[in-house]
């Protein structure tokens, strides 16, 4: 008589988070047979879909995130671990690399890929230096003000902190006397606006082979109006928009990234795509590019073939 094989276990860190629930509304959709043991683990944690139960778990700002992370790992022994929450990455990745956490499934891309990724200003220096196209950029310190800066940029900025959570902080600067402007220094990323259609490509790269499963989304919604955070988006076809997942491929190998990587790009004036910024995770819109974690679960200790 066979005995039937244990499901195996995911420990989602920001569970609760846009892109932690949207990731279980993925899990949920899978399977049954494919289905895995759902752990999540949040700031503040709450029932949320998919995850058989949620954990409290400090920020990664607090000191005692590291051993908190390694108790929950001992304690749930899980066969992925999927980061969900951008400031963590660079924390979660030193950890794994001191701790061995790589061999326990984690799925993340090294200390300095996910550093450079988790800073939008050494995100641009980095794709600049590699040919990626990229908005012109600049430290909120380098421009003395805002009619410098509209002045720089022959139009519209953005202005955004270097190191945040999705669109927290993004502010379209339009006006010399914009008070948002007062506020900025070095910790702060400058961009040119770039008016075009706007996407946000959502990318698996394995750590294996290096190949990448690309899926073009455009964003037909957003949070903040022109900016932020997708509210909604349209799968594109797989001949459609080749140039932004050419750009959207060409960000993830320059950066080194692998596992699931979600872009924002937007096309300037004259059509050319440029990247505004890179999420070395899952995204909030990653249920409508469920072939994602069906790459993760595929390559991953423990899936369910």
């Amino acid at each position: 008589m066979s005995v039937a094989r244990e499901r195996p276990t995911i420990l989602v860190t920001g569970a609760a988070g846009p892109a932690g629930r949207a990731l279980g509304v993925l899990i949920g959709r899978l399977p049954p047979t494919r289905r895995p043991r759902a752990v999540g683990v949040d700031l503040a944690p709450r029932p949320t879909e998919g995850y058989e139960v949620v954990e409290a778990v400090p920020g990664a700002d607090d000191q005692r995130y590291d051993r908190a992370m390694l108790d929950l790992l001992d304690r749930h022994r899980p066969d992925l671990v999927l980061p969900t929450v951008s400031e963590e990455l660079p924390r979660l990745a030193v950890l794994a690399a001191a701790t061995g956490l790589g061999d326990r499934g984690l799925v993340l891309s090294g200390p300095g890929p996910a550093r450079i990724a988790g800073d939008k200003l050494l995100t641009m220096w980095a794709l600049a230096r590699g040919g990626v196209p990229v908005p012109r950029h600049a430290a909120g310190g380098e421009l003395a003000s805002a009619s410098e800066a509209l002045r720089w940029a022959g139009g519209p900025v953005v202005v955004k902190p270097r190191v945040s959570r999705g669109g927290r902080g993004v502010h379209v600067v339009e006006h010399v006397d914009d008070p948002v402007w007062n506020g900025l220094d070095d910790s702060w990323v400058v961009q040119a606006f770039a008016g075009g259609v706007e996407y946000s490509p959502q990318v698996h790269r394995s750590p294996r082979t290096g190949e990448c499963l690309v899926v073009v989304l455009e964003k037909t919604g957003r949070k903040q109006g022109r900016v932020g955070n997708a509210t909604s988006v349209v799968r594109l076809p797989d001949d459609a928009a080749t140039d932004v997942a050419a750009v959207a491929r060409r960000t993830v190998e320059t950066l080194d990234l692998v596992g699931p990587v979600d872009l924002d790009v937007r096309r300037l004036d004259d059509g050319t795509p440029v990247v505004l910024e890179v999420n070395a995770r899952f995204g909030a819109v990653s249920p409508a590019a469920p072939e994602m974690l069906d790459a993760v679960l595929d390559e991953g200790a423990g899936a369910v073939p």
